[in-house]
């Protein structure tokens, strides 16, 4: 997959030559960034189709860095891998639920980097096959929540492909109205958006009928998930809008919260 542009950031000069050769060898244009600050700037400017990226840097770290590509619209797809000395559990867990696609421990091998990058670049590609195909204007006309009305086609998928964050931000950029039902488990969460704003947010589980949580939080708890299952259905969603919050709010607020937790 030749020509790919591929953001490294990194503070040691070193290393961002080790990774500036491998991946110039294998044909894509390379970028580089010393600090997390300058590498949003770059990103923004030529959206990358991969950001490799360290966690302890200056101005803003690798955390902020994700975090903030994460509530971009334009940047919320890009597949992040992070390239850290901090290999710790926790450390893995907080990238991954932050929405880093591959997280890989220094000193690396350059053969393992090589393989991460290509799955990482491949992952993408698939992902934006998916989006294409929930974006695809519906077949059948749009009906009332609560009605029994024909649902239009919708899309399925598994949160490890396509993270919920990103599933949020497609649909607020795409001003699209239906419901996301995502499946964990014994547990389901629907998540209802009207013209791409989330305006409520229900939790069933086999222990409760329907867990007691107010939408927004039905919605924060849903951010945490990382693996299972989702589909969503184009409809006419007509109820009261119980979140009252922007998908950028709801998603750094979210990724605040996963940040807490995991300390």
């Amino acid at each position: 997959m030749p020509d790919e542009r591929i953001l490294i950031v990194d503070d040691d000069p070193w290393i961002l030559r080790m990774v500036i050769t491998l991946l110039e060898k294998r044909g894509h244009q390379v970028v580089t960034a010393s600090d997390g600050e300058t590498a949003l700037q770059k990103a923004r400017e030529m959206v990358p189709h991969l950001v490799i990226t360290d966690v302890m840097m200056p101005k803003l770290d690798g955390w902020g860095l994700v975090r903030a590509l994460r509530s971009d619209p334009k940047l919320a797809f890009i597949p992040v891998i992070f390239l850290t000395a901090l290999s710790g559990d926790e450390d893995r867990i907080r990238g991954f639920r932050l929405g880093a696609d591959d997280y890989l421990p220094k000193p690396f091998r350059f053969e393992e980097l090589d393989l991460r990058v290509a799955n990482a670049l491949k992952k993408a590609q698939h992902s934006v096959r998916r989006l294409g195909d929930i974006v695809a204007p519906p077949s059948t006309p749009t009906a009332t929540t609560g009605a029994n009305s024909d649902r239009t086609a919708g899309v399925r998928g598994a949160l490890s492909d396509l993270g919920l964050s990103s599933l949020l931000v497609m649909l607020e950029l795409e001003r699209k109205s239906g419901v996301l039902r995502v499946i964990r488990e014994q547990s389901i969460g629907r998540i209802f958006v009207r013209e791409g704003r989330v305006i409520a947010a229900r939790v069933e589980s086999a222990a409760a009928e329907a867990e007691n949580r107010k939408a927004v939080d039905a919605v924060f708890h849903l951010l945490s998930w990382s693996d299972g299952h989702f589909d969503f259905s184009a409809l006419a969603v007509e109820m009261e809008d119980e979140v009252k919050s922007s998908t950028t709010h709801l998603l750094l607020e979210g990724a605040r919260r996963l940040d807490e937790a995991a300390k």
